[in-house]
């Protein structure tokens, strides 16, 4: 079984405006596919992805309830959707019961779309309260290269963080932080958190990603692509240049997201 865990789709009104923007910010790069889930779902099939985990991000407060209703009709067939809570909103503590209720197995966070520090006490809430109804928590980790510093969430400040989840299921995006992962290296690198492999191809360094997997465990890599930004195709690559055990290969495409998703 293939689970790519980062994925992004957008609903079919919405889907040029953002994409358009999004590209924009990162100088004109080009997305894949016009990512609305009918296309991402073929792109899936095609290269024999058997889910995805499209993570929804609610970029203000006022967004958060449509956002999620989104998350919530999407999440069927080849689609795991997660929900988003802005920590800015008043409500956000009753809509993780809501993204709970609605059988949503997880949230995604964006510390630098959502202007706040990984490590700020205000939001800590949120997280013990995620953790607390089962909820997997996904963080973007390290740069975004559609904004400007500050990062909001670097592996030093995301270490700083994990205690709030009072040992909840933690995911940090991009290899723990993106174009961070010395960081990564010296305050991530086995402790109780996974990272997903998005946005690495043609990125980072092989073997840098190598020693991350020996030094953090195969059992705590998640495969994911960041598609439209770029492939599931591609990132497999990535992973399957590293020439690792059948055993452990196995888990990073598919088991561990098996195993912490509860499929």
């Amino acid at each position: 079984m293939i689970i790519d865990f980062h994925t992004h789709t957008f609903p079919e009104k919405i889907a040029e405006k953002a994409l358009a923007t999004l590209s924009n910010n990162v100088g004109d790069v080009e997305p894949m596919i016009f990512s609305i889930p009918d296309n991402l779902s073929e792109y899936l099939k095609k290269n024999d992805v058997d889910y995805s985990v499209v993570l929804n991000i609610a970029t203000n407060p006022k967004q958060q309830k449509s956002v999620n209703d989104f998350a919530i009709e999407l999440n069927q067939g080849r689609f795991i959707s997660f929900g988003s809570v802005h920590p800015d909103a008043e409500d956000a503590l009753e809509e993780l019961d809501r993204i709970s209720e609605a059988g949503l197995k997880g949230i995604k966070l964006h510390p630098d779309y959502q202007n706040f520090f990984v490590d700020d006490e205000k939001v800590f809430p949120i997280y013990e309260k995620a953790a607390k109804l089962g909820l997997i928590t996904v963080f973007h980790a390290g740069v975004d290269l559609g904004l400007f510093e500050p990062v909001h969430c670097t592996p030093e400040r995301m270490a700083k963080a994990l205690p709030a989840f009072n040992g909840g299921k933690v995911v940090a995006a991009h290899w723990g932080g993106f174009m961070m992962w010395y960081g990564v290296e010296q305050h991530l690198v086995g402790k109780d958190i996974y990272f997903d492999t998005a946005y690495a191809y043609g990125h980072m360094p092989k073997e840098q990603a190598m020693r991350i997997v020996k030094n953090h465990g195969a059992g705590k890599i998640l495969f994911g692509s960041d598609m439209p930004w770029s492939g599931s195709r591609e990132e497999m690559r990535f992973i399957k240049s590293f020439n690792l055990s059948a055993e452990n290969e196995a888990k990073i495409f598919g088991i561990n997201a098996q195993k912490l998703l509860n499929l």
